[in-house]
């Protein structure tokens, strides 16, 4: 058993360097297969050696082999993430056919995760490729009831709907489809612990970066890092927050 997850810890890391890929070339509309992965500042094509996830970060220093300019930690970071996430889901789930959405929703969050977090910006394009197949995914593997689904990603869209239009824009486009998308996943219950979660995490990071100066009053900052965070939360752990706040009423 020992060795199944370390195999899934280390085809975690190897997508979670292709989402890195995807989450970074998509918003520039570039393809996600060529040209081959190269140096942000010296464009130099990188070599297999440089391409293994996260030991060719530490073995080179977090530096580009030629021209020595740094690398983001980005990188690194959520290739270790994802391959983390990919070996919890069967810690936490059990060995079920749930898995097969549960590595499906991390592979669609990381992707948003850097694409927002880089760009400010959930692409139209991964969030279509996701609903399609995660709509199939729920039909051959259905919550209870069956219908939550649709009704999850009613509420995902509806609520923070009305927060953007409430706020005048604190919330964008792409957040909301993500969180209907989500609702379609998870259920209203899980969606709404999402929002919840999210707006929670938002509001404690956005407040510490103020307080550390890190961010200005006024500026936008990307929401979709914390929608990723939350919605994990709430799929993993949810049912164990509920059962938990019934039993302090």
């Amino acid at each position: 058993m020992t060795s199944l997850y370390i195999l899934i810890f280390l085809i975690g890391l190897i997508l979670g360097s292709f989402y890195n890929v995807v989450g970074l070339r998509i918003p520039e509309k570039e393809s996600i297969i060529m040209p081959r992965s190269a140096c942000p500042s010296c464009g130099q094509s990188l070599s297999p050696f440089e391409l293994v996830p996260v030991l060719s970060y530490l073995a080179l220093k977090g530096k580009c082999g030629k021209c020595q300019s740094g690398i983001s930690p980005l990188y690194p970071i959520m290739e270790l993430v994802t391959g983390i996430l990919f070996v919890s889901a069967p810690m936490l789930l059990g060995w079920k056919v749930e898995l097969l959405i549960a590595w499906a929703f991390i592979s669609l969050l990381v992707i948003i995760f850097v694409s927002d977090y880089v760009y400010m910006l959930i692409p139209n394009k991964i969030l279509l490729f996701f609903a399609a197949f995660m709509l199939l995914l729920r039909i051959f593997i259905p919550l209870d009831p069956w219908w939550d689904m649709f009704a999850g990603a009613a509420v995902g869209f509806v609520i923070p709907f009305f927060i953007a239009i409430i706020s005048k824009g604190g919330i964008g486009g792409g957040d909301i489809k993500l969180f209907s998308l989500i609702g379609l996943l998870i259920g209203v219950k899980g969606v709404l612990l999402s929002i919840m979660f999210s707006t929670l995490l938002g509001a404690v990071f956005g407040g510490i970066g103020l307080a550390a100066g890190l961010v200005k009053k006024g500026e936008p900052i990307p929401f979709g890092p914390f929608i990723a965070m939350g919605a994990l939360a709430a799929y993993f752990f949810g049912q164990e927050v509920l059962d938990w706040y019934w039993k302090l009423l």
